[in-house]
């Protein structure tokens, strides 16, 4: 580790920070349909998309309709997604004249990309025509990130509320994010992306000549529009199979750092949102407290573990001089342009945030710094999370550690002066629990059949990691892999796009039972026993929850794959 390491993680975290106030605000203000300085040039494309739509902005759901109306959006995304794939090769803008996508991948990418994953078992620039890449994909980065915002706007009503039925208009909410929120922020980022020399076209793929006299052909196309909402939407998916470590997708620092700040934004900003929806900022502030040191302690992790050098490869020197085989640590799948420090950096927003995109390769980092990742991402991704889930995520863990300081003082537990009875408790738990069903089900599976096994690049304690860690991926609507496993595969594009579906929509049912049981209740006013929900005892409490969830339920699955893999690794043995 280094002083210029650190220096840089302090730069980014410094950034993130100081967009969350005003950002924040500034949703607040939007979903709550108050006047901003971008309502004279978007108001009246808001009430044009109402009237073409039928919807009726005045109108509230109840959380029932709020409900099926978000399912009923997420299953039309799906099958979008899918007929534009099936039908690309007679559709235009195709320069490159890109055949239909068979069946097995074309359902997994339309899954993926309907519930923000945006896991791809191809390579894009391969696969996919323009057209898809922009009717399908990218419009998915949109609307698939808004679905998500506006569910933690749903709860979080739910908490600001007093004996309500209703917790806003799905539509509205749907609309709102995208027109106020993403598509602004996208065509700023776009147009900086633009500027750093990425690549915003409709031409056909350029055929160069090498020096030996071979062909190369050298992908492009709107890849910069395509960026922008990929990171700010926490999709992860990217134009090229490289995806961020292409130098079309990121070319220099400057865009890294500007990627790396896209990822974390809305979501940590959504902290601030919340604070002034329920009318008392530092509520916010706490949560953001909880995200921030399980930020920290990750990163650190992370980057501790890659600067380590290998004890096989010192072994291996004639010497026996440590670092004499890699002087500053592990750079094996990272870009010397980034270096291990914003590889680590990239690794931890990335699967902290439901983004998914990388610019290292995480099958190649260190067993425990790949430990780091899976972890992220086990705990529910509620460290930022992504756009909207991972507040509302991180919200249920909230419920579900106030019940635990209820049961300790021996009162009944509440937050922000909703009373947290059985019901709310129940569905909390049980939505926290559906994700491990899922991973650990799924990873047992593809372990002991055929057609999991035959993917594998690496045996023993990594090919384990390598499969834990897809289904882990899948299920957190992550999108990121080790990506020895060959994943597109019958098998693991359907079961893959199974999980998918679980994490995002499984989630969605308990969670919006819970708001709206929250939205029907009374707000009790604080006593001198209410426990306090702004300070470090909170942030304690919250944190330690988490972990101990996290790992009762995942530490036996993560000793068979990392943890014994690094014991390997100090016994000079690598897989």
């Amino acid at each position: 580790m280094t002083f210029n390491g650190w220096l840089q993680i302090a730069i980014f975290a410094v950034l993130v920070t100081a967009t969350v106030k005003p950002l924040g605000l500034f949703m607040a203000r939007v979903f709550a349909g108050e006047r901003t300085f971008l309502t004279p040039a978007l108001r009246p494309v808001e009430r044009a998309i109402y009237t073409l739509c039928g919807v009726h902005e005045e109108q509230e759901q109840h959380w029932t309709v709020y409900t099926v109306a978000a399912l009923f959006f997420g299953f039309a995304s799906f099958l979008a997604v899918y007929a534009l794939q099936r039908l690309q090769a007679v559709l235009p803008l195709n320069p490159h004249a890109m055949g239909a996508v068979s069946a097995d991948s074309s359902f997994n990418t339309a899954v993926s990309f309907a519930t923000n994953t945006n896991w791809q078992g191809y390579g894009g620039e391969s696969t996919m025509s323009y057209l898809t890449q922009m009717a399908a994909l990218t419009v998915q980065n949109f609307v698939s990130a808004a679905a998500g915002i506006a569910l933690a706007v749903a709860f979080i009503r739910a908490f600001a509320r007093k004996s309500a039925n209703t917790v806003g208009n799905f539509w509205v909410d749907l609309t709102r994010c995208t027109l106020y929120v993403l598509l602004p922020l996208s065509v700023v980022v776009a147009l900086a992306m633009i500027w750093q020399g990425l690549p915003q076209n409709l031409n056909d793929y350029t055929i160069a000549s090498t020096l030996e006299g071979a062909k190369q052909t050298i992908a492009q196309g709107p890849v910069a529009s395509q960026l922008a909402i990929k990171q700010l939407g926490t999709n992860g998916g990217g134009f090229f199979n490289a995806n961020s470590a292409h130098p079309f997708e990121n070319p220099n620092a400057i865009t890294n750092l500007l990627e790396l700040w896209a990822i974390l934004a809305i979501s940590a900003a959504l902290t601030c949102t919340f604070g002034k929806m329920v009318g008392n900022t530092r509520q916010g502030w706490a949560v953001f407290a909880v995200m921030g040191v399980l930020w920290l302690a990750g990163q650190g992790a992370c980057y501790w573990a890659e600067t380590q050098p290998s004890p096989v490869l010192a072994r291996l020197h004639v010497d026996q001089t440590p670092n004499a085989l890699q002087p500053g640590g592990n750079m094996e799948g990272k870009e010397v342009r980034f270096g291990i420090a914003n590889s680590t950096i990239w690794a931890n927003a990335t699967t902290e945030a439901s983004n998914g995109s990388v610019n290292a390769m995480h099958d190649s980092f260190t067993p425990l710094g790949g430990l780091v990742p899976i972890v992220n991402i086990q705990l529910g991704e509620i460290i930022w999370g992504g756009v909207g889930s991972g507040l509302y995520g991180m919200l249920l863990f909230i419920i579900v550690g106030m019940f635990v300081a209820g049961l300790m003082v021996g009162r009944t537990p509440e937050y922000l002066g909703k009373k947290l009875e059985a019901k709310e408790v129940k569905m909390a738990m049980l939505a926290i629990l559906i994700s491990p069903l899922s991973i650990l089900g799924f990873a047992a599976l593809a372990c002991v059949l055929p057609a999991g096994l035959s993917s594998l690049n690496n045996a023993g304690p990594h090919g384990f990691s390598e499969i834990l860690y897809a289904y882990t991926s899948a299920t957190g609507n992550n999108g990121s892999a080790f990506a020895g496993l060959n994943a597109n595969t019958p098998f693991y594009n359907i079961t893959l796009g199974i999980a998918m579906l679980i994490g995002r929509f499984l989630w969605i049912v308990p969670m919006m039972a819970v708001a709206g049981s929250l939205a029907a209740k009374k707000i009790v006013p604080a006593s001198a026993g209410t426990f306090p929900t702004t300070g470090p005892l909170f942030v304690g409490l919250i944190i330690g929850v988490i972990l101990i969830v996290g790992g009762l339920t995942y530490f036996p699955a993560l000793a068979l794959g990392p943890v014994v893999e690094h014991l390997a690794m100090l016994g000079h043995s690598l897989y």
